[in-house]
């Protein structure tokens, strides 16, 4: 049973939108590398200390998901437990990703649209805050934020074509639609307040503020409707044999890492 909690949009903190407007920028970047579209990012005393996208395809990694890559260059310098941080991610962590964040002791977690073939946040297994596990204490989890943006990335991402995968699909005959499922009714949860955006640096070589994107929220596109129903359209958040796998090492020089920003 499904007991993923989602917050209604008129009780979005805007704070929390501007975050995850951040968060679906790494998707995007995702997108553009030919990666599922995830993004993510970390943030304390409303800073960015660190943010990531999938990398899964181009170091043919299946762990590389956004929140592990991200988690990889925060530890060292943000050791467990992580109470104090709240992590903006655009899909719902699969259950890889919500055990190591139970782990680490993150404090919150905030994201887009619902894993329904893998999540772990309720939509599949509720490791968040199962009471089954003798780790760090259980966390908050709660979506809907951008909800539509972020299915909007998965699905450009499984309309693309690929002619050099080993069975290549068909899909030029796909038309886009714009239809979603309703989004899950849940109760509203007494949530900390969120942190204000401010004053974020991408990088430390960087001496430029990066302030979170404001606007209208992405156009709409025309997409097919999920043969399974999920609203995360098949969403599969780790290595697709369609997608074109880099060899391990060819961009770890031009590769940027995403560490700590603070």
């Amino acid at each position: 049973m499904n007991i993923a909690t989602y917050i209604p949009p008129g009780e979005q903190d805007p704070n929390d939108l501007a975050w995850m407007r951040e968060a679906l920028n790494m998707a995007e970047e995702a997108l553009a590398n030919d990666e599922v579209p995830v993004g993510c990012v970390f943030v304390k005393g409303g800073n960015a200390i660190a943010r990531a996208r999938n990398r899964t395809n181009e170091w043919r990694n299946a762990t590389l998901h956004a929140e592990l890559e991200a988690i990889d260059h925060l530890l060292p310098t943000h050791p467990a437990p992580l109470s104090s941080i709240t992590l903006y991610v655009t899909v719902e962590p699969c259950v890889m990703c919500a055990s190591a964040l139970r782990q680490i002791g993150i404090g919150r977690v905030v994201y887009g649209c619902g894993n329904d073939r893998f999540g772990g946040c309720g939509s599949v297994i509720d490791v968040n805050s199962s009471d089954r596990l003798n780790t760090h204490p259980a966390y908050i989890a709660e979506g809907g934020y951008y909800r539509e943006e972020a299915i909007m990335l998965l699905r450009r991402f499984y309309m693309s074509q690929n002619p050099n995968a080993p069975k290549p699909k068909a899909k030029a005959t796909r038309v886009l639609k714009t239809d979603f499922l309703p989004i899950p009714t849940t109760p509203s949860s007494s949530r900390p307040p969120s942190t204000t955006p401010t004053s974020i640096k991408r990088n430390s070589s960087s001496s430029t503020p990066i302030i979170p994107s404001s606007g209208d929220s992405t156009p709409a596109l025309e997409i097919p409707p999920s043969s399974s129903g999920s609203i995360t359209d098949d969403f599969v958040g780790s290595l697709d044999s369609e997608k074109t796998i880099l060899p391990i090492g060819s961009t770890l020089a031009s590769t940027p890492v995403p560490g700590p920003i603070d």
